[in-house]
């Protein structure tokens, strides 16, 4: 049985000539951040930088954006709920379409950074050469495999590892949650004490090692007593 070999892409791509292109002309400072789970048939994005007014305005003169509808707002940024014209290239659906997952993807300046994962690197060419007939060209900042080493790298387990990646899929870390542990677990065929421990192993892992602690120095230190 053949293995895929999943690899991450890390790219940037000008708005300049997709669906988001006019917004960042009308408003250069705007921001944008992509909402990964929103329930409808567009695309959740953050915006912030300019006042709400002002972003409104920009997305009532945008040609390349159909309907919006205010979904959330946070502090001084507001989550929108677009829909891309059909004849204006949407990179979301193109990199479905490359079977592609996006992890992130936030674009300030004029320009999208994209961190996306496929099943192989056949799928990354493909879409870099669809991107370029369409006149939007990408740059790849970043691309590699994850490989078991990439596992033991931030101290995860293999299984850790697929959990956290299973866990993400499912949105499970989103707000609010997209699936219950239970329902996770389920989809793990574990139980939910077996996904409830792993996770908080995972966690922990994670912690150490980007913090770049020992385990020791996780325990915290006793009070001195008076």
């Amino acid at each position: 049985m053949h293995e895929l070999m999943t690899s991450i892409a890390d790219i940037e791509i000008p708005a300049d000539g997709t669906g988001a292109g006019e917004l960042f002309e009308a408003v250069p400072g705007l921001n944008c951040e992509m909402e990964r789970v929103i329930a409808s048939s567009g695309h959740g994005l953050w915006l912030s930088g300019p006042s709400q007014d002002e972003i409104e305005h920009a997305l009532d003169g945008a040609s390349a954006i159909g309907n919006y509808s205010l979904i959330n707002s946070d502090d001084d940024r507001w989550l929108y709920d677009l829909e891309f014209d059909p004849e204006t290239v949407d990179v979301f659906e193109l990199i479905i379409e490359e079977n592609g997952t996006v992890l992130s993807a936030s674009a300030s300046n004029g320009t999208w950074l994209l961190s996306i994962r496929f099943t192989d690197r056949e799928s990354v060419s493909s879409l870099y050469d669809r991107l370029e007939e369409l006149d939007v060209t990408p740059t790849i900042v970043r691309l590699f495999d994850l490989e078991e080493e990439s596992h033991t790298q931030c101290g995860l387990t293999a299984r850790q590892y697929e959990t956290l990646v299973a866990a993400i899929d499912h949105g499970y870390f989103e707000i609010p949650r997209e699936v219950s542990m239970q329902e996770l677990s389920e989809e793990l065929d574990i139980s939910h004490q077996a996904l409830s421990e792993r996770l908080r192993r995972a966690y922990r892992a994670l912690v150490t090692s980007e913090l770049n602690v020992s385990e020791d120095e996780t325990v915290a230190p006793p009070v001195p007593s008076n």
